[in-house]
C-alpha cells in the first residue's frame, strides 16, 4: 500500500514508538528542504521542525515544501494532527475533534503562482470517516464534526476575537487550513484530528497554566498515536 502522510506538532515526535523505528530522510524540492521520518507504512513530518531549539513558528512553516515532499514519497492521503483551543465551553482540554469544515480569513499559500486556478476548499470525507472508524475501533471518545478557525499566529487571540469566532466555529488553531488547501491542490486527500489542549482566551475564568497545557498536550499526543497506529493498521488490512 502507499504510505500514509502524517503532519503533526513537536510533542508527537517524542511520544511515538512508530517514529522511533523510522529512518530520517532529508529531501529538497522546488519549495524547500524537508526532514522526513519514514517507515514502511508512514511518512511523518514534524511541521515545527525536529529540533526544539530551532522551533519553526506557525506563520513560518513551509507547508508547500512539506506536502510536496510527501507527494514525492508516494503518499496518497494525508492526516493532520493539530493542536487547538476550544471556542465552546462544552469542548474542553483532552477532547479530540475530527472537523468537517474550516474558516480562514487570511491568505493561504498556493501552488498556483502564474495562472488562474480555482478550487473549492474542503476536508476529504473519505479520510475523515476512516479516522472516525479507527477511533471507534479503539474506543477513543471523539467529537465527529466541528468547524476549525485558522488564525495566522504566532500570537494567541484576544478575548473579543474568541467571542467573535465562537459564533461560527468550535476550535481555533494556526495550521490546518493551510495544509488542507495545499494538499487538495496537490491531489492528496486530507483530513485532520484536532486535540483540544487549552481554552480560548476568556472562555473560562481561570486559564490553564502552561504546565497544565503541556501535560494535557502530552496526554493528547498519546491518544493521537493510538489513533494513527490504528488508522495505519486498518489501511494495511484493506
Amino acid at each position: 500500500m502507499a504510505p500514509v502522510g502524517v503532519l503533526s506538532g513537536t510533542i508527537m515526535m517524542e511520544r511515538s514508538e512508530l517514529l522511533q523505528i523510522g529512518r530520517q530522510v532529508k529531501t529538497r524540492n522546488q519549495y524547500g528542504e524537508v526532514l522526513l521520518t519514514v517507515t514502511d507504512q508512514m511518512v511523518f513530518i514534524v511541521r515545527h521542525g525536529n529540533d526544539p531549539a530551532e522551533y519553526i513558528l506557525p506563520h513560518r512553516i513551509n507547508h508547500l515544501a512539506n506536502l510536496q515532499a510527501m507527494k514525492d514519497m508516494g503518499v496518497t492521503e494525508v492526516i493532520g494532527i493539530n493542536s487547538t483551543g476550544a471556542l465552546k465551553k462544552n469542548l474542553y482540554p483532552g477532547m479530540i475533534v475530527i472537523p468537517d469544515d474550516f474558516i480562514t480569513l487570511t491568505a493561504i499559500p498556493t501552488i498556483h503562482q502564474d495562472k488562474l486556478a480555482h478550487i473549492t476548499p474542503s476536508l476529504d470525507e473519505s479520510v475523515r470517516l476512516k479516522l472516525i472508524t479507527a477511533a471507534r475501533n479503539i474506543n477513543l471518545d471523539i467529537v465527529e464534526t466541528g468547524t476549525y478557525w485558522q488564525v495566522t499566529g504566532p500570537r494567541l487571540e484576544t478575548k473579543a476575537e474568541i467571542r467573535m469566532m465562537a459564533n461560527y466555529a468550535d476550535i481555533v488553531g494556526m495550521t490546518m487550513a493551510n495544509e488542507a488547501v495545499i494538499a487538495l491542490e496537490m491531489g492528496m486527500p486530507y483530513a485532520s484530528a484536532c486535540s483540544i489542549d487549552n481554552y480560548g482566551n476568556g472562555l473560562v475564568e481561570k486559564p490553564l497554566s502552561m504546565e497544565e497545557i503541556i501535560t494535557g498536550t502530552r496526554k493528547n499526543a498519546d491518544m493521537m498515536m493510538r489513533l494513527i497506529k490504528q488508522y495505519v493498521e486498518e489501511m494495511s488490512s484493506r
